[in-house]
């Protein structure tokens, strides 16, 4: 005999408790499933214990750089990756354990510790009990991409999530994939004090960005000491004695690259093979992504699927604006889409990169008539100030109807600052609008005005 309930939540990602708690407080029963860690990626293997990672790196780093500042350390700059991941562990709990709570103590609603299983669109297993419901929302998320490389399979190697429970300084770590998470470790491993090694099939790093761009974040980590391999076609592993030896043929000397340990780092794929979808008859694309609508409505009318598993962002803010556009559409009679917000992330090496709406390539292949502008950090005076000039920040207009189109800020508090250009974006307004703000001195974002004041056609 099933459980009837009103609402059942798969998973408790970033938009998983709200979602369940939500429902609650609408007054309806609700149930809420989670097979392992309550909070899902971001907040135990993600966002959270990655950037807190990225602060303990970054205090490494400036403090070698002291005597730029006058400030004269006279005993050598040492790290203690016992007490870095006792501090990343202690502010993971904090999270996990808040939302545990946060969904254990919320009226109407019951929590499943188990991995759920669809029997039909109404029905989901977990635990041996069979619980039904009206409206079912999946959040299950995504994991590290493994890829069919040849001699994987007899190496020993680290992911996203494996690299949480590192509590050691790896000599010489090889980093697959020379995209964000990949290149987040690489800096931050570099900065503990790893030789660090990037290896990349395309022929520039982050390739979904501009060209300056890439060219500019390679700049920033070869300063540093990262070795960066691009054009990694035929990528083979193997051990070698206690090491790991990983086979390039980019063209180049050295053929190979031979590191101590392996990290993955070549893409994400949903949480959906275990999912019983094909019984609940919910369909997916070929990547297994879980398809939905303009609403996060999948082809079962009465079932949504948000965040990661949706392939409509994989990021923790667009998760939590999922949440947002679902219960607006359920009950606060607030139509909202999907399509109505703006892509907006960030890479977060350091200084980090924030980016908003279309690239340059994408203004260049639209096609439109468009005004670009640019300024490197370099002629930033807060940049000066800091002693943190590497970056430039670059804005592109739409000619006929002054928008902005987008933007990217590569440089100090790149991922701060690009939000003043994204809510003007979201304003609809004409780009004037903020390039006529009288901005605070000396900051970097007083510098988009500027900026703006000198924009040249897109040729």
């Amino acid at each position: 005999m099933a459980e009837q309930y009103d609402a059942i939540v798969i998973g408790t990602g970033q938009s998983g408790p709200s979602l369940a708690a939500r429902f609650a407080s609408e007054g309806l029963k609700t149930a809420v499933l989670e097979r392992k860690l309550f909070g899902g990626t971001c907040v135990n293997v993600g966002c959270i214990p990655t950037k807190t990672l990225v602060a303990s790196a970054r205090a490494a780093h400036m403090a070698r750089r002291g005597g730029e500042f006058g400030v004269v350390i006279d005993s050598p700059i040492e790290v203690d990756m016992k007490r870095v991941k006792a501090r990343k562990d202690e502010v993971v709990r904090q999270s996990n354990e808040g939302v545990e709570m946060w969904l254990k103590n919320t009226p109407n609603l019951t929590v499943y510790e188990g991995h759920g299983r669809f029997e039909s669109a109404h029905t989901v297993r977990v635990n041996g009990d069979l619980l039904k419901a009206d409206k079912v929302v999946i959040n299950v998320g995504a994991r590290a991409f493994i890829p069919d490389m040849p001699g994987l399979g007899n190496v020993d190697y680290l992911t996203n999530s494996g690299m949480m429970e590192v509590d050691y300084l790896p000599d010489h770590l090889i980093v697959v994939g020379g995209s964000y998470i990949g290149l987040e470790f690489a800096q931050m491993y570099r900065r503990f004090g790893s030789q660090v090694t990037v290896v990349e099939m395309k022929d520039r790093l982050i390739s979904r960005d501009d060209e300056d761009v890439s060219d500019t974040v390679r700049e920033i980590l070869e300063n540093e000491n990262v070795a960066v391999r691009l054009e990694a076609e035929c990528i083979a592993i193997e051990n070698r004695g206690d090491r790991v030896a990983v086979a390039l043929d980019c063209g180049e000397e050295p053929k190979e690259v031979v590191g101590s340990h392996l990290l993955l780092a070549v893409g994400r794929r949903p949480n959906t093979d275990d999912l019983g979808l094909d019984k609940a008859g919910i369909e997916t694309d070929e990547r297994g992504f879980v398809l939905v609508n303009d609403e996060l409505r999948t082809n079962v009318p009465h079932i949504w699927a948000t965040g990661d598993v949706n392939g409509r962002g994989a990021f923790t803010h667009t998760s939590y604006n999922d949440y947002e556009i679902l219960v607006a559409n359920l009950f606060d009679d607030d139509p909202r889409r999907a399509t109505d917000r703006i892509p907006a992330y960030a890479l977060y090496i350091d200084p980090p990169l924030g980016r908003v709406g279309m690239t340059e390539h994408e203004v260049r292949r639209s096609g439109r008539s468009a005004l670009i502008g640019k300024r490197l950090m370099a002629r930033v005076g807060r940049a000066k100030e800091r002693g943190e000039t590497q970056g430039f920040m670059k804005i592109l207009i739409d000619a006929e109807t002054k928008r902005i189109l987008g933007a990217a800020i590569l440089g100090i508090g790149g991922d701060e600052i690009v939000h003043s250009v994204l809510d003007i974006m979201y304003a609809d307004v004409p780009y004037t609008v903020i390039q006529r703000a009288v901005h605070i001195h000396p900051t970097v974002t007083e510098l988009i005005p500027t900026m703006l004041g000198e924009l040249q056609p897109l040729e």
